[in-house]
């Protein structure tokens, strides 16, 4: 672009669900900025969607390396006209276009958009990416000729202790603290004056890091991470590759609870079960001697080779000592991460495919009232502070359904803050039978209300204006298809999930002057429909 670089996020920052594959800089809050092409190249690929990256281009460039841009407004001139034309033969916004479908060479600092706020997206600014071509896999920006100032070593906050086993333990930490605090010290980063970690059996390590750039106050990712224990390495990870077949393995590396609750970056020092991840170097499971005092040292170092030390002893306790510790549940039902589970309860089926989770994980099922406008009691099972890696399935019992109402029923999540968000499913059988990615609450709900449609700036006279608006809102299983026709002719409305909007620009299809007529038709997740229709003069 053309203003200075400032990032807002960086390339593996830890993010819910996954490693950020790019980084985010900053617009000065602002949309339309040009957006340049870096290098030399042809465009592969332009995505078009409400969600994700919103609007997207991909540029391929010699050397076997591809550019992103995310979250762009609008496109360069001959762009947008291959892609609207596109988005016209396929009847949807939503499109995903290579060539020949569309065909743009461009030159290093050739326009290829202007910078927005479309897709998932919280504020305005530019996500880009470097991906290796043959794999896509994303890699680091700055090993790539961005360059971002930063001279600011990784901020070290704290250190957690983690029982790797039923017979392990370690020392509380002080208070109602979520670990050992470090602090800045002369010759780098130690834990706060009167931490004295020890621990009994097989342990794991995690250090809570973080990174800022210049000039900006963003909390960022950092690098590599290393564990050396008595002068032997234990474990590394270099956070430098996206496979993002592999992203969601971000909720094992990270420590997922506070980073959901509390956005503690703790990095782990080991590998769980079932982390997959191809990131690691060693294992880092570590048991201490009895007795012994360990000398341990984490090294954190960023993108641009800042690096900052945490050095601490941890002592060998005895397993007398160590009796009354905390450690993992033992003696008590367990989800295991390596099996298939089925949870059977009254009025619930829970069931966990194998590899669902990264580690066993206590079994904590309570049942609560009916919710308002619920059709079942609220089953709890764990929270979704205990992370998923792949879908589980949830059958919710409501054979006293009538007929007439059996194909709008879903089942709703509730989470831990009372925030009610629909699955979907199916009724069969007396059971409505759904997938989720989280755990929490659950229960049965209908959805006989359609989406409501309101114009916004929609006016019998139009002529000179560039477009109209519909706010869409429903109140349960959520907005699924929206469609508008002019004059019988099918026209492109753009979905704006964070402001609720439906919007339509004037294009070549859909200019000409006259009485014209408009209809909008929007959809529910349910088959609920809404239908507007409208005249006005352009």
């Amino acid at each position: 672009m053309d203003i200075p670089l400032l990032v807002s996020g960086n390339f593996m920052e830890l993010r819910s669900d996954h490693f950020h594959s790019g980084v985010d800089l900053k617009t000065n809050g602002v949309e339309g900025l040009p957006v340049r092409a870096v290098a030399d190249g042809r465009v592969s690929r332009v995505k078009m969607s409400p969600w994700g990256y919103g609007i997207a281009v991909y540029i391929d460039h010699a050397g076997g390396l591809t550019t992103v841009y995310g979250h762009l407004r609008s496109l360069a001139p001959e762009l947008a006209r291959q892609v609207l034309e596109a988005q016209y033969k396929a009847q949807d916004y939503s499109v995903d276009l290579s060539p020949p479908a569309v065909d743009l060479r461009v030159a290093a600092g050739d326009v290829i958009g202007q910078s927005g706020n479309t897709g998932g997206s919280s504020a305005p600014h530019l996500h880009y990416e470097v991906r290796r071509t043959v794999d896509q896999h994303a890699l680091d920006p700055e090993a790539y000729g961005l360059e971002l100032a930063d001279t600011r070593a990784p901020v070290l906050h704290g250190l957690r202790i983690y029982a790797l086993d039923s017979t392990a333990r370690y020392s509380p930490y002080p208070g109602k603290a979520r670990g050992f605090a470090a602090e800045a010290g002369p010759n780098g980063y130690r834990l706060r004056a009167g931490a004295e970690p020890a621990a009994f059996g097989p342990i794991g390590l995690a250090v809570h890091a973080v990174d800022h750039y210049d000039g900006s106050s963003n909390v960022c990712g950092v690098r590599l991470i290393a564990l050396e224990v008595d002068g032997q390495r234990l474990f590394s990870v270099h956070l430098d590759e996206v496979d993002f077949a592999h992203q969601r393995y971000v909720n094992a590396h990270m420590d997922h609870a506070l980073f959901r609750e509390d956005d503690m970056h703790y990095h782990r020092c080991y590998r769980q079960p079932n982390d997959r991840s191809l990131l690691y170097e060693g294992v880092g499971v570590f048991t201490a001697t009895p007795g012994q005092l360990h000398q341990c040292t984490i090294t954190v170092t960023d993108a641009n080779g800042n690096h900052s030390e945490l050095r601490f002893g941890l002592r060998g306790a005895t397993k007398e000592e160590a009796r009354d510790w905390p450690g993992r549940p033992s003696g008590v039902n367990l989800f295991h991460w390596d099996r298939e589970n089925v949870l059977v309860q009254p009025g619930i089926r829970f069931i966990l495919p194998v590899n669902a989770l990264y580690d066993d994980e206590r079994i904590a099922y309570n049942r609560a009232d009916t919710p308002a406008k619920g059709l079942s009691p609220l089953h709890q099972v764990l929270s979704e502070l205990v992370p998923l890696h792949v879908q589980a399935e949830v059958a919710v019992q409501a054979d006293a359904l009538p007929q007439d109402l059996r194909a709008k029923a879903v089942v709703v999540r509730q989470d831990r803050k009372g925030r009610s968000s629909s699955l979907g499913g199916r009724w069969s059988d007396g059971w409505v039978t759904a997938r989720t990615r989280s755990f929490g609450g659950f229960f049965v709900q209908v959805d006989t209300t359609p989406p409501t449609l309101q114009p916004l700036d929609l006016r019998a006279d139009m002529r000179g204006r560039e477009g109209f608006r519909f706010k869409v809102q429903d109140d349960l299983s959520g907005v699924d298809k929206w469609t508008a026709t002019l004059d019988g002719r099918w026209i492109m409305l753009v979905y704006d999930p964070k402001s609720k909007t439906l919007t339509h620009t004037f294009d070549r299809f859909s200019e000409g002057p006259g009485t014209r007529q408009l209809v909008v038709e929007v959809t529910d997740e349910r088959g609920n429909r809404s239908r507007s229709n409208h005249r006005f003069q352009r």
